[in-house]
């Protein structure tokens, strides 16, 4: 409980991936469980321009990435979540915006990876960064091996 004496946020983060739709069920479940908001992050960033210069303008990443953490929620909790659910779509690398966001958390839930280029590792760099840099407890959801 905060100092206010409602509930602090259970953080998720969500990228689209199989692994943080598995992250968000979980985290919905544990803030029914504890009547906990339920806060699913996703963060974006601009393509890499590889040092040429690249007209972005007509795209928006912020209106994409808000669709894929709505279908996102939507897939998962459906169209009536059991629980309170305020998502944010944030840009910045995703460490970084997650670890910000899970300040003031009671708890912060990664994927064990998401759509990094090294999906087959055990823990991504996303999930390794919030494991050593958050403010709060993390739990980091493995997928289980095929």
């Amino acid at each position: 409980m905060s100092a206010e004496g409602g509930s602090r946020p259970v953080v998720v983060g969500v990228d689209g991936s199989a692994s943080s739709k598995r992250a968000l069920r979980w985290a919905a479940r544990q803030a029914e469980l504890t009547g906990a908001p339920l806060r699913p992050v996703l963060a974006w960033q601009l393509p890499p321009a590889y040092g040429m210069p690249v007209d972005f303008s007509d795209t928006d990443f912020a209106g994409q990435a808000r669709r894929v953490l709505e279908d996102s929620v939507t897939e998962v909790l459906g169209e009536r979540p059991r629980v309170e659910v305020t998502p944010r779509v944030v840009q910045g690398h995703p460490a970084a915006v997650l670890t910000e966001e899970a300040r003031g958390a009671d708890l912060l839930v990664v994927g064990s990876h998401g759509r990094g280029a090294f999906t087959g590792m055990l823990l991504g760099s996303v999930g390794n960064h919030c494991v050593h840099h958050a403010a709060c407890p993390v739990l980091v959801l493995r997928t289980p091996l095929s």
